[in-house]
């Protein structure tokens, strides 16, 4: 039976910015860690979040109402953060499969997973490449490779710093394979909220990464994984 992905994952309580939703929350408490938020429930949150944008552009002095190109804007917006910028809040994490792996003991990687995320500071975009790896105990499982970009993709559409990210990441494989020699989690993005505002600094990345087991104990398992990076 595949294991789920449910409980040991969550850095932080719900309605906090890089956690579940408070609406999502709530259902679970009442249904269990698998229910999830209908269409008719996430069009409640997206007509108050369009209604609260409205007044926050009003506030700011903008006639967005008489503006064509500005008139559906609060309602755009809302859309967008709860189909898409945030829609890690609103939907628990899909069930992830995990295999046998007949006795395979070496490294597993995937690079260069695909990054969009929102500092929980500013809500400016985060963008960059995910390094993952772990090694599988003598008798665990392996995870879908898909899989992998699925825990990404949840965990980065929520809003988030890029510490707590890789921590997330990490903790989910982490929790998944819990019988692993080692997980690996690196993280190379760059913020706008350091080229847009602030210091308005162009071109600049961030690298962060949480090592375990072999990874973290041994060098040359060390630099296996960071040769492999570099291929990215």
């Amino acid at each position: 039976m595949p294991k789920k992905f449910i409980e040991g994952t969550e850095l932080v309580r719900a309605g906090f910015a890089n956690g579940i939703s408070s609406q999502l929350a709530k259902k679970q408490e009442k249904e269990g860690p698998e229910a999830r938020l209908n269409a008719e429930e996430k069009q409640v949150i997206i007509d108050n979040a369009a209604k609260a944008y409205a007044d926050f552009l009003t506030a700011l002095g903008c006639d967005y109402a008489d503006d064509p190109n500005s008139s559906d804007t609060p309602m755009r917006v809302a859309k967008a953060y709860v189909n898409d910028l945030w829609a890690g809040r609103y939907d628990p994490l899909d069930r992830i499969t995990a295999f046998p792996s007949d006795g395979y003991d070496g490294m597993v990687f995937e690079g260069g997973i695909p990054l969009t995320s929102m500092c929980s500071h500013h809500h400016q975009t985060i963008m960059g490449k995910v390094h993952v790896a772990y090694i599988p105990g003598k008798d665990s499982k392996v995870i879908g490779l898909s899989k992998l970009n699925r825990l990404v993709e949840h965990f980065g559409r929520r809003g988030a710093i890029q510490e707590q990210l890789t921590v997330a990441i990490h903790n989910s494989i982490n929790t998944i394979i819990n019988d692993n020699n080692g997980v690996a989690v690196m993280i190379d993005a760059t913020h706008n909220c350091v080229s847009c505002r602030g210091v308005k600094h162009g071109g600049a990345s961030m690298k962060t990464s949480k090592l375990t087991g072999a990874f973290k104990d041994d060098t040359s398992t060390r630099a296996e994984f960071y040769e492999f990076v570099k291929g990215y």
